[in-house]
This record gives structure tokens, sequence and C-alpha cells, in this order.
């Protein structure tokens, strides 16, 4: 996004470097796990052979056991990372029992946001800049070694709960857990409210650590939820209505944007308690009122400085990690 990336390429001895490209296909080739797959294909073929190992690979490929490693793996990077920053190791539940039953999503939701979604999201986002804005490989077969093994490493950490979750995919089920979720999430937390009954109170727990640990877990923590204004930064001086400028006005009047975004949703937050249920009819006028103003504010801008469909898409993808950094 800085243009250096661009520049390097537009050389003649980098961008014809066919050589480099061959040495990395193979490279790529084990990063996908061939160095993981080949100690167990060879363990399995000294006990019963090299066509029944082959065969039980195949068959362990189509019960899907390498996104269940895949997403297992992001479960130990997680809490690994987490001990090493703030200590305070514990004992984990992983339910290990026989009996197969239904998770909610609220219950999906709880055990794995910060693990696996959050991340998983993240390095969706990583690989949609680099689609969009990357230059480097854009031509070339290298660009699919590079890129399917992080977007299957994506896909398993946001849909392996619900793919490996019994009657995932029933539809009353789908709509019972939606109104569960909602339940959940709207109800306030406070003292003796259990994580399980309200997403206040999970929010407090999942971050209780932050108020045991020291000061240089605090900075590190610090530090890494910077990573999550880097986007917004290189983001918004690509966007149509920016017309190249490189000034700080741009980046901030980008915050301007967010702030008036959070503004809007306190807004109607506050409208949604002060109302409540006697005025319903006053608050859904609020609502219209305040979407035909946003509306009108991005047709006045879209005729006056060019405001684009593509600058709204990109707006998304810069302030989503934004709210992250600022969350965290």
């Amino acid at each position: 996004m800085s243009g250096m990336e661009k520049e390097i390429l537009e050389k003649s001895i980098i961008n014809q470097n066919k050589s480099l490209e061959a040495a990395l296909i193979p490279q790529s080739l084990f990063q996908v796990g061939l160095l993981l797959v080949l100690p167990m294909l060879m363990e399995i073929s000294l006990e019963k052979g090299f066509r029944t190992a082959l065969a039980d690979f195949i068959i362990m490929q189509l019960q899907l056991a390498s996104v269940f490693f895949t997403f297992q793996l992001g479960t130990k990077a997680h809490y690994f990372g987490r001990t090493i920053l703030h200590g305070g190791s514990k004992y984990r539940a992983t339910g290990r029992g026989f009996v197969v039953f239904h998770a909610k999503f609220a219950d999906n939701y709880r055990l794995y946001s910060r693990s696996h979604f959050v991340k998983g999201f993240e390095l969706g986002i990583l690989l949609v800049v680099y689609e969009v804005y990357g230059v480097s490989y854009r031509r070339s077969s290298l660009y699919l070694f590079i890129t399917c093994s992080i977007w299957f490493l994506v896909g398993s950490w946001l849909f392996a709960p619900f793919v490996f979750n019994p009657s995932g995919f029933d539809w009353q089920k789908t709509v019972d857990d939606w109104a569960d979720w909602k339940r959940w999430m709207g109800f306030r937390g406070g003292i003796g409210i259990q994580p399980e009954k309200s997403w206040e109170s999970w929010w407090e727990r999942e971050h209780e650590h932050l108020k045991y640990t020291n000061i240089r877990g605090r900075v590190l923590e610090i530090i890494l939820a910077l990573r999550f204004f880097v986007y917004q930064y290189g983001i918004v001086y690509h966007l149509d209505i920016a017309h190249h400028s490189r000034s700080w006005r741009v980046y901030g009047l980008s915050w301007g944007v967010i702030a008036a975004a959070f503004l809007l949703s306190k807004v109607v937050s506050v409208g949604r308690q002060l109302l409540g249920i006697e005025l319903e009819l006053v608050f859904r006028m609020l609502k219209a009122f305040l979407f035909l103003a946003c509306l009108g504010i991005t047709i006045l801008l879209s005729k006056t400085y060019g405001l684009t469909i593509s600058d709204l898409l990109a707006a998304v993808l810069a302030f989503l990690p934004t709210g992250w950094g600022i969350l965290l």
C-alpha cells in the first residue's frame, strides 16, 4: 500500500527473475503440509503397508482431519501466546466426552471468538487487501501457492466449529441459535451475571487477565493492537475521494468518520433506552431520520467530491480492524 512493492517489482532484475519463482514453488508445496504428512504415511506404511497408509490418508482428508488439525493449532497458539504475554496458565476444559450434542452459536462465539474468529477475519482482510492493492506475483502461478494455504487457514478457523457441529445445517436449529445469540447479546451484565447469560459479562471475563498482568504485558498488548490501525492508514490514501492526496487531513477526516459512526450508534442506544417500548413509533422515526441523513450525506459526497461504491467497500475494510483496535 505504500508503493514500495511496486517500485521494486518494476525493476527488470526482479520482474524477470524466473529462477527465483521456480525455486519458491517447491517450497510452497512443502509448506502445504507435506513434511507433516510424510512421517504419518511412513509410520502407517511400516505397520500396514503403503497402500493401506495411502487409503487411510485419503479417508482422513475426506473426514476433514486437516481442518480439525488446523483449528486445533489455532487454539494452542492463542492460549500459549496469552500465557507468554500475561502468565496465569490454568487448565482449560475441552469436553472430551462421547456425548454428541448440538452446540449453540452463542457457545461457539464465547469459546472461539477471540482465539479463532477475530484472527481468521484479520487474515481474510489481509488477503483481500493483498489481492486489491498488491502487485507481486499477480500474473504468475506462484500467487496461488502463496495464498491458498492461508485461505485454507482462514476457512478452517472461521467455519470448523459449524462444520463439526451436529445438526449445524438444520434450519430450525439455526433459527433457534440466532434467537438465542440475540438474547445473549442484548442481556446486560453485572454482579452475579454469568458469561453464559450476557455478552457484557463474557467480555469482562475474557479480558480479566489484563487487570492482573504487569506493565510489560500491557505495553506489549497495546503494541500488538496497534497493527489494526495500519489497515486504516494504508487504505484511506487509496480511496478515490482522496484524489491521490498524501496530506494528514485525509487521515484526520477518516477518524472523523469513525467518530461520527460511534456517535450515531450512541444516539441509537440512548434513544432505545429513553424511548423504550412505549414510544416505539418515535424511536423508529428517529432511526429512519438517521438513515436518511446518512444516505443524503453519502449522495452529497458522491456528487461533490467523487465518492464511489468502491470507496464505501474499502472504508468498511479499513474501519472494521480499527474498531477491533479500539476495543482491544
